[in-house]
């Protein structure tokens, strides 16, 4: 008889991105000492995700275990942008120790995903790993940054040999489509659907359906979407911050000042968010709908000034100021 498996909820919560819901899922009793190990480190990496670095820090001692170790450094690694490249050469080294080899080459991965480690990201996935879902998952996503579809399929074709059906094997697959593109993206849309009907609508999922939407040339829908994720993670935000009260506050203010002004556009709403890509995928569909994306930009720019779009768009701002001297002289 299969042993029920106590930490479902919690994972499948974490994989589709809903951390509020995997945290509120996390009070679970008479768990192993492996499976509580598990559920700490799931609950803390949602804490991450929410932006709780501080918080994820100041919880996990140094006494804690090595795989609460790495979450730890993981979330150092993220409130840390500007030492990121002191911090890898730490990490590299942290992994050199034989006991914090096995429960710290995903976090090393995770890292690595970032656009000035990937090459090196799927180095650090190779070591044998009892979560297999979750390392063929991130090999999928580091794979694809490395523009490397084949690579990536035969993860997932590992993926699918385990459970076809499982939630991780479905995004990856809803993953791998959007990169391949064509015909792939409309069965991506369907992945991307059917989760959110079968489970619940969360910020990840309005992403890939806006992402999908976008390439089929649906801007309008690809807005709606967009919009709806920027409410769940102003949601989320507002709920895991101290100020959250205040928070909400001034997103009342400048609701009913931009009321008074006569600003409606949705494009433009994107305040107070704190997700990158919806903010990111919001840009790029404001541009093509032909409509203003200031807030928007400027809110990324602020909060997340590393991301990839950002770093373009001020090279291309300092390409043509350099083009645009040599003109002038």
């Amino acid at each position: 008889m299969a042993t029920p498996d106590h930490l479902f909820n919690l994972r499948n919560n974490f994989y589709l991105g809903a951390y509020q819901a995997a945290i509120n899922s996390s009070d679970v009793s008479n768990l192993s000492e492996e499976d509580a190990l598990e559920r700490d480190t799931l609950v803390h990496r949602c804490y991450i995700a929410l932006g709780q670095l501080q918080f994820v820090i100041s919880e996990i001692h140094d006494d804690a275990p090595t795989t609460l170790q790495a979450v730890k450094l993981l979330a150092l690694y993220f409130s840390s942008p500007d030492t990121k490249a002191c911090f890898l050469h730490f990490l590299l080294n942290f992994l050199s120790h034989p006991s914090h080899l096995l429960s710290s080459r995903k976090f090393a991965g995770l890292c690595h995903l970032q656009p000035q480690g990937m090459a090196r990201g799927s180095r650090h996935r190779k070591q044998p790993h009892p979560q297999a879902r979750r390392r063929h998952a991130l090999n999928v996503q580091i794979f694809i940054k490395m523009h490397r579809s084949d690579y990536a399929e035969r993860q997932l074709r590992i993926m699918q040999q385990i459970d076809e059906d499982h939630t991780l094997t479905q995004l990856a697959n809803a993953w791998l489509d959007l990169a391949v593109g064509g015909s792939k993206i409309q069965e991506a849309y369907l992945i991307f659907q059917d989760m959110s009907e079968r489970y619940q609508s969360t910020s990840l999922l309005l992403n890939g359906k806006a992402v999908c939407c976008m390439h089929m040339g649906n801007f309008d829908e690809a807005e709606t979407l967009l919009v709806e994720a920027l409410n769940k993670a102003r949601f989320s935000y507002c709920r895991h911050t101290i100020f959250g009260e205040y928070v909400r506050e001034v997103r009342e203010k400048w609701k009913h000042e931009e009321k008074e002004e006569g600003k409606s556009d949705r494009c433009d709403q994107a305040v107070d968010a704190r997700d990158p890509e919806t903010l990111a995928n919001l840009v790029v569909c404001c541009l093509h709908l032909g409509k203003p994306s200031n807030k928007s930009f400027s809110q990324l720019k602020l909060s997340h000034a590393d991301h990839v779009l950002v770093k373009r768009v001020t090279l291309a701002e300092e390409s043509f100021d350099r083009a645009l001297q040599t003109f002038s002289s």
